[in-house]
């Protein structure tokens, strides 16, 4: 009797792209998550990064906002409309105001420099699972009739009638995490630890720039009979007509 052993593929190796335009800095970020396994590419022109970023197929994009050329923030901003790739923003730029910047043009995290490889390999690994973990989840069921939404896991985004609505990830798990719990106040640690996977401090505006941003992507697609509702001193809630 002959025994047979199937043999899985091997997983996919992650792929990384950096746009860093201190040589020495990219060098040292791609020679440490080589060393990681990851497969690694590189540029230190905005411009060239764009295109790479637009045509190469990455996991993730780590992200400086000075570059020359382009700038990382333009970079962001252009990337959204055609594509939900996970980007950490990297920046020696540090103030509040920046970090609201970064999320409002549709950054994953935010990574102020100097930061350690410890914390790099941190964020790196805690994005990458969230991915992991949205690719692997079917989309909800549909509560809201009148709004005919479509969650693609796959894509981590939603349609409408063939409208695209270009979500990040981030805006897609939070999303699918309010739309699964609609009608339900969902408080803002909750949302923190479940959606941005952190914890909630009252300084932290990340959540707030999520929610703009979606009801912003949601109403450009024009979805009718869902909308996201801030509850006072608790968080948000998705309130579907004819749910």
């Amino acid at each position: 009797m002959n025994t047979y052993h199937l043999s899985l593929p091997p997983l996919p190796t992650p792929r990384i792209l950096i746009i860093e335009d201190d040589v020495e800095l990219c060098t040292h970020l791609s020679n440490h998550l080589s060393g990681r396994g990851f497969s690694l590419n590189s540029s230190h022109r905005g411009d060239e990064g764009l295109e790479l970023a637009l045509h190469s197929p990455v996991e993730l994009i780590l992200l400086d906002i000075m570059l020359p050329n382009e700038s990382g923030l333009t970079i962001l901003s252009r990337l959204r409309h055609e594509r939900g790739t996970p980007v950490i923003l990297m920046s020696a730029l540090g103030a509040e105001q920046d970090r609201i910047t970064g999320f409002s043009q549709g950054a994953d995290d935010y990574l102020p420099k100097p930061f350690s490889l410890a914390e790099l390999d941190v964020r790196i690994d805690a994005l990458l699972r969230r991915v992991a973990i949205d690719c692997g989840t079917q989309a909800p069921p549909s509560r809201a009739p009148r709004s005919a939404l479509e969650f693609d896991s796959y894509a981590r985004d939603v349609r409408l009638n063939g409208a695209v609505a270009g979500l990040t990830s981030s805006e897609y798990r939070l999303l699918c995490t309010l739309h699964e719990h609609s009608g339900e106040a969902l408080s803002k640690p909750f949302l923190y630890q479940h959606v941005l996977h952190r914890p909630y401090t009252r300084l932290d505006r990340g959540l707030d720039v999520h929610v703009c941003n979606l009801r912003r992507k949601l109403a450009a697609i024009d979805v009718q009979g869902m909308r996201i509702d801030a509850v006072r001193y608790q968080g948000y809630v998705l309130m579907c007509e004819g749910a």
